[in-house]
């Protein structure tokens, strides 16, 4: 498909909450040449659907943008931020099952690279590494250690606090246009900006998707900005906040049946964030049709929503009800994830490591 720069930058506009270098990024479209975007993932357990169905929508509009995704799958980094235990051949089986998840989920797979950050780090790799820590301070990279989900007031190891300046050295490493990874990295995403110059490098450009919320009342009193987003995004540690890839309908409908959806809220409602950023970008791709509220006569009657902004208005003004917005929620959700619980069930590679994975302890 035959895009304009300006519809192509469009796309990458809804990927990204925040898109710092816009103004290069135009130049770079400009130019005819092939864009690489990097990202990256640390393969740490079960897959919810912020990083499974979230993540398949933002890297197809990349893709129909004309970019190239290349995907570190950071095993060393994992095992680095003590996940699996710090155990790499657990870390090795989680990684492959996060790449089935993706291949189920919709993915555009022939225009994504995966690449083991183990098969990446060469001597040229290392040495990069140590000129980025050369020109940053300790206090610097400490405060990026929010990409690791950890704080600065943590106990962190020496590897710990060597992992920014690797992420950094990823970016160059992967010869990567773009960092397309969450709000939460931005802080590594920048240093890189600020940092690259100094070595005669081209800086990247930084796209930062939304951080999609957890179902449970977000925690966020004295918090602005990134930190805000940060607490409120969905964890696997909290399992009424997360919705699984492989989540049954049962498992489904319990979660969003407690999910925190005040009536005629818009504001940190996680509810009609997955309406926005999953299931309506579902509709405007043509996987689901429309959105259709099943409801009594009693209470209104079906309603059909073919856009969010009728859908949030309609909630606004309450004439949608909490509860029937998260049934309907849950039966979308529900529908999308089925081809991922299928694929799991009658895949025998994809069965067997999900089957590993579950047996796994999961550590922070």
């Amino acid at each position: 498909m035959n895009l304009t720069i300006e519809e192509r930058l469009k796309l990458i506009r809804e990927v990204g909450e925040e898109i710092i270098g816009e103004d290069e990024l135009a130049e770079l479209f400009k130019s005819g040449k092939q864009i690489i975007a990097y990202d990256g993932f640390e393969p740490s357990g079960k897959i919810h659907i912020a990083i499974g169905l979230m993540r398949a929508i933002n890297v197809n509009k990349l893709t129909k943008a004309g970019v190239h995704l290349k995907f570190i799958v950071a095993d060393w980094f994992a095992m680095i931020n003590n996940k699996m235990g710090g155990d790499l051949d657990k870390i090795k089986v989680v990684g492959e099952y996060f790449i089935e998840v993706w291949k189920a989920s919709g993915m555009d797979m022939k225009n994504v690279e995966f690449i083991w950050a183990s098969d990446t780090m060469t001597k040229d790799y290392w040495l990069m590494v140590l000129r980025i820590a050369k020109l940053n301070t300790v206090a610097r990279v400490t405060r990026c250690s929010q990409i690791m989900g950890r704080s600065e007031k943590d106990e962190l190891s020496a590897a710990q606090i060597i992992y920014p300046c690797m992420q950094a050295t990823d970016i160059w490493n992967l010869k990567a246009d773009i960092a397309q990874l969450g709000m939460d990295q931005r802080k590594v995403n920048v240093l890189a900006r600020e940092t690259f110059p100094k070595l005669g490098l081209k800086k990247p450009i930084a796209v930062h998707h939304h951080m999609l919320m957890g179902l449970t009342q977000p925690k966020t009193e004295g918090l602005t900005g990134v930190e805000a987003s940060v607490a409120k995004k969905m964890s696997k540690s909290n399992p009424d906040s997360a919705i699984v890839m492989t989540d049954s309908t049962e498992d489904i409908n319990k979660k969003f049946a407690k999910a925190y959806c005040p009536e005629g809220i818009v504001k940190d409602n996680p509810v009609l964030e997955y309406c926005r950023y999953i299931i309506f970008e579902k509709i405007k791709d043509g996987t689901l049709n429309e959105f259709l509220v099943e409801r009594s006569e009693k209470f209104g009657g079906a309603i059909v929503y073919k856009s969010y902004d009728e859908l949030e208005k309609d909630f606004v003004e309450k004439r949608l009800h909490p509860m029937d917005l998260k049934n309907t929620c849950a039966k979308y959700i529900d529908v999308l994830l089925e081809p991922v619980r299928r694929h799991f069930q009658t895949d025998k590679k994809a069965k067997e490591l999900l089957e590993k994975v579950n047996s796994y302890t999961i550590t922070r």
